[in-house]
């Protein structure tokens, strides 16, 4: 059984004096007054099966506090565990009932719980308080783009290939336990592949390392008919453990199919791999492969932001792929207008997005459209006049410092949670964190 509020809360909730109780104090007085957000986060872990009876977990309200302490103070389960036990002020605003202090598992199961859409309406929220409080009013918008990396290494052919043969190995270790598995022969090979690994990455001479790589193929594939032998014996097998273990088998297989099919086209063919064809990891396989301005390459997802005069993130998209500023410019615009249902005055861009096609968005009822660089564009065709277009460049290199907290002090410069689903979750609750801080920074005593 789960309740949505604390029933009857302690009495006893007093917030330090410290600059952090005080904005601790602040952020708990707006989610007081936002009821409904706590039915969305009671109905997110109600799809985890909670029965109505039983021994009670842990109040949706405190799952949502709990959620946004880790998040802007930037701690793992285990860290916001002991805070939660040891700190007055983080019980306070966390409004756990009284001699309750959750374990790391049940502050990570609960957390992860909450989907990017839940937070993203939480963040509506949020500015619709900006908006009513006369913070932010989205009259004047200004966009840029980043990079959050994902949770992986950098990748290499050799590396995946190794990974692969590891991930197998602990399958079939696993599979030849269950019960009805066929007796099958196979060979622990994760030291010769982490042995043709490091010799892949020491040796020089392209031919000294083709013979490498095949050998390392070699070893992958062998790894795989043994594992496809396996699954095969307990296909017909109806156990859970069985069915789990398939499912992992059925979701890893094509990944590495993937990988030795673009290690033979790269490095046996010679072939150049477009980055859209290329798997760069084997745990998180949605991560891209994102150059942008020409620097270093990243992996993970490009995210789109757009934030208004207060510094609040009014918007953020999460890319697939890697494509160009200037395509995104529009839609981005086309999102906040949906948002708040009128256009905004004025827009500004980083050169990034420039183009004269970007221009059609005055059509749309924007007056001034201003990027950080001309790219052959005359200021009369951006804005009313050079003041207004000096006012909107150093309006928008504001985004970069804002960019800079969002990605410094609230964890998204890379996302630690697994999976796409919660990487898109982990981005839109940094959002929150961020924005809500801010508004309590904002707001007047």
């Amino acid at each position: 059984m789960r309740q949505e509020r604390t029933i009857q809360a302690t009495i006893f909730e007093v917030f330090a004096q410290h600059e952090i109780g005080c904005e601790l104090k602040a952020m708990s007085q707006w989610l007081d007054g936002q009821r409904q957000l706590t039915s969305l986060v009671a109905g997110e872990l109600r799809r985890q099966g909670v029965r109505e009876t039983g021994r009670r977990g842990l109040p949706a309200e405190s799952v949502l506090r709990c959620a946004l302490l880790k998040q802007q103070r930037q701690l793992s389960s285990e860290e916001l565990a002991f805070h939660l036990e040891d700190s007055a002020s983080f019980r306070a605003f966390a409004r756990l009932p009284l001699q309750w202090s959750p374990k790391k598992s049940v502050l990570q199961q609960t957390i992860a719980a909450i989907r990017a859409a839940t937070w993203e309406a939480i963040n509506q929220a949020l500015l619709a308080s900006a908006k009513q409080d006369r913070l932010e009013s989205g009259a004047t918008v200004r966009l840029d783009s980043t990079v959050t990396s994902a949770l992986m290494h950098e990748p290499s052919d050799s590396t995946l290939l190794s990974d692969a043969v590891r991930v197998m190995t602990r399958l079939l270790q696993r599979g030849e336990a269950l019960p009805g598995a066929p007796a099958v022969q196979w060979r622990d090979r994760r030291r010769l592949a982490k042995k043709r690994a490091r010799a892949i990455e020491y040796s020089r001479g392209q031919d000294k390392k083709r013979q490498l790589y095949r050998e390392l193929i070699a070893a992958t594939e062998a790894s795989r008919d043994e594992l496809q032998v396996i699954a095969a014996g307990l296909a017909e097998a109806t156990e859970i453990g069985t069915e789990r273990w398939r499912a992992e088998v059925a979701h890893y297989l094509p990944l590495i199919a993937r990988v030795i099919v673009q290690t033979r086209r790269r490095v046996l063919d010679g072939e150049i791999v477009p980055a859209s064809e290329k798997l760069v990891s084997l745990f998180e396989p949605h991560a891209d492969i994102i150059v942008k301005g020409g620097r270093q390459v990243q992996y993970g997802h490009k995210l789109n932001l757009a934030t208004g005069k207060s510094g609040l993130i009014l918007d953020i998209v999460i890319e697939t792929g890697n494509p160009a500023d200037a395509e995104r410019f529009v839609s981005m615009l086309d999102r906040q207008i949906a948002r708040t249902g009128a256009p905004p005055r004025q827009t500004a861009a980083d050169g990034g997005y420039a183009s004269r096609a970007n221009l059609a968005a005055k059509a749309r009822g924007i007056a001034d459209v201003a990027f950080h660089k001309k790219c052959g564009i005359t200021i009369t065709e951006m804005v009313k006049s050079p003041w207004v277009y000096r006012r909107l460049r150093n309006f928008r290199a504001g985004i970069e410092a804002a960019i800079s907290c969002f990605k410094r002090a609230y964890g998204a410069a890379r996302c630690t949670w697994r999976g796409l689903d919660h990487f898109k979750a982990y981005i839109w609750s940094a959002v929150v964190a961020h924005n809500l801080v801010l508004f309590a920074r904002l707001k007047p005593a």
